[in-house]
């Protein structure tokens, strides 16, 4: 069983700062993941394409079962709200975080976590990047309970705000919310924490040990697989552990092979 998570930058391409759908589908089909978690996702944006991209992967993976969830209806960056409720913004451009499996799904919970209350320095590369005070956004978990061949498994999807101290604060609702489904149970995502304060924070076991960021020399791990000690030990074993660079994105995936 491969577990998979990477933060996609819409499904930009550092290269020439397109979003391709033949080139992002070719992207996600060679991570051959059997769950995959997905962050920074668009659907019917039109800098990339009004492409449903969470659909892409999945079809790329062909792996039946997918949701996406938004974080707001609107662009990043431009002008964006919050949803309301579940269904709200269809029609309508969105931004989130993805889940794809191939394994059959009990059953979907969503929770939403406030953004920070204030700006935070962030860096933007390019010409006109730098140092900028950016408004946090509003963030999503998306979480499923897998039919998986080793069992029922409760696998969860996330990208937490670059806001310190207000990442922390989310995790923690993360791994709250969580512990209602059942064990085993493994976080997948981008929480914008390096590995140890991941772990402490979570007091949940990494699953895989990899720089992720930035993609072409990452000197950070930003994007993590945890699993929960609880029930811990009946998941498979950690077979392997890898994060390819990707065709595509800032970031590069985190793949874990159990079993």
């Amino acid at each position: 069983m491969r577990l998979a998570t990477f933060n996609l930058l819409h499904g930009r391409s550092l290269t020439d700062g397109l979003v391709n759908s033949d080139r992002l589908a070719a992207a996600i089909g060679a991570l051959d993941a059997d769950v995959l978690a997905l962050q920074e996702v668009d659907r019917d944006q039109h800098r990339s394409g009004k492409l449903d991209i969470t659909a892409i992967a999945a079809d790329a993976l062909d792996a039946p079962h997918h949701r996406f969830a938004a974080a707001v209806v609107g662009t990043p960056g431009e002008q964006f709200r919050p949803l309301r409720h579940d269904d709200d913004g269809h029609g309508d451009p969105c931004y989130g975080i993805g889940l794809i499996s191939r394994y059959p799904v009990r059953s979907w919970q969503v929770t939403r976590l406030k953004p920070a209350p204030v700006r935070s320095p962030v860096y933007v590369p390019g010409p006109r990047g730098g140092l900028i005070l950016l408004h946090d956004e509003p963030r999503v978990v998306l979480a499923a309970v897998l039919d998986t061949p080793h069992g029922p498994l409760t696998v969860a999807a996330t990208h937490l705000s670059f806001v310190p101290g207000w990442n922390a604060r989310q995790l923690r609702q993360t791994i709250r919310a969580l512990r209602v489904l059942p064990a085993p149970r493994v976080l997948l995502g981008d929480l914008n924490l390096p590995a140890g304060p991941a772990r402490l924070i979570s007091g949940w076991h990494p699953l895989g040990r990899r720089p992720t960021y930035p993609a072409g020399q990452p000197r950070v791990q930003l994007d993590h697989i945890l699993a929960d000690r609880h029930a811990l030990a009946d998941l498979p074993p950690v077979r392997a552990v890898t994060a390819p660079l990707s065709t595509i994105s800032d970031h590069r995936p985190l793949l874990v092979d159990l079993g």
